[in-house]
């Protein structure tokens, strides 16, 4: 099953997390983690939406390559903030380059047009993301009008000099100037007084983010893993290891790549560690399915070659001394 898309920021080689999840892209880490909590139910093979074995393994498929990492990135503080940087210089971009923008989807043609971009932006969001997962052959149709609705949001932001996620500390120094009573103020009761004024660039403040030398492992690792390069990916791990021996997600990636090359040993290990230092990481839980599923099968076929093993040792047996007596 190809994964490509070919609209909205996809289109302007961006991976549109949020279009993936289908959340706005000022979503909170609490509303990132109630989305991905849905879909993973949905996508699930015990709760599947798929009624055959080929959707299952796409639902598997769309969960691994997509779901999983746009929760990794959006779920995470340090993460989410650095992709809506990534996004802000996105949004100038596109600003500049508008002649190269190919609005599919009515409901992005009318959100391009409209008076009232946030609440527009919302209803239209809520209505694509009701049934974004709700059929297989559908979804990755949906996440591509979903993020276009995401790509004209951006433009007409950006355009307004406005970012999709202002900083926390940009709200609080606005409140005050609002709310504080005037008799608090001296220089407020004088006629002539010339009011504070919070200084234009504190609302294009953006916090700066440090990515940390194992994360930049970790998504080579993953890179590797998706084209199938294990080896690769446990080399890159391996030196993300020695910088955060107690990460979650290095050990996760760890047991993946090691699961991908049947080392069902070291997978464990890894996976073990994993959830000992999160038992909610998606990429440990993603890898415990697969080993469960394995060694469910492995037990099955044991049982079942015992049981023939069992039945032929019987028949031999009657054979020899069940014979009629004459």
């Amino acid at each position: 099953m190809a994964l490509n898309i070919e609209q909205g920021l996809f289109k302007f080689d961006c991976t549109d997390h949020h279009a993936v999840l289908g959340v706005p892209l000022d979503a909170t880490a609490n509303e990132v983690r109630k989305r991905y909590l849905k879909i993973s139910r949905r996508l699930h093979p015990d709760s599947c939406i798929a009624d055959s074995e080929a959707s299952k393994q796409q639902a598997s498929q769309l969960f691994a390559k997509l779901v999983s990492p746009a929760y990794q990135q959006l779920f995470n503080d340090q993460s989410r903030a650095e992709h809506n940087v990534l996004l802000s210089r996105m949004g100038k971009r596109l600003v500049q380059e508008r002649e190269k923008i190919d609005l599919q989807s009515e409901l992005a043609k009318q959100l391009y047009k409209s008076t009232n971009l946030e609440h527009e932006y919302k209803t239209a969001l809520h209505k694509l993301i009701e049934k974004q997962y709700e059929s297989i052959d559908q979804i990755l149709q949906n996440i591509a009008q979903v993020s276009e609705l995401n790509l004209v949001y951006l433009v007409r932001k950006s355009s307004q000099g406005q970012s999709v996620s202002k900083p926390p500390e940009v709200t609080k120094l606005a409140t005050p100037a609002v709310t504080t009573p005037a008799k608090t103020n001296p220089a407020a009761a004088t006629p002539n007084a010339t009011p504070s004024k919070v200084p234009p660039t504190a609302e294009k403040r953006v916090p700066k983010v440090e990515v940390s030398a194992a994360e930049t492992y970790c998504r080579r690792a993953e890179e590797y893993i998706e084209k199938n390069y294990p080896a690769k990916a446990i080399l890159e791990l391996r030196d993300a290891l020695k910088m955060e021996p107690k990460s979650s997600r290095v050990h996760a990636l760890m047991a993946m790549a090691y699961l991908n090359q049947e080392q069902a040993k070291m997978a464990k290990i890894h996976l073990e560690s994993a959830l000992q230092f999160n038992p909610e990481d998606p990429t440990a839980l993603e890898v415990k399915k697969r080993i469960d599923m394995i060694e469910k099968r492995t037990a099955v076929r044991t049982a079942t070659a015992n049981k023939k093993a069992e039945t032929k040792a019987n028949g031999g047996l009657f054979g020899l001394f069940g014979g009629k007596k004459k």
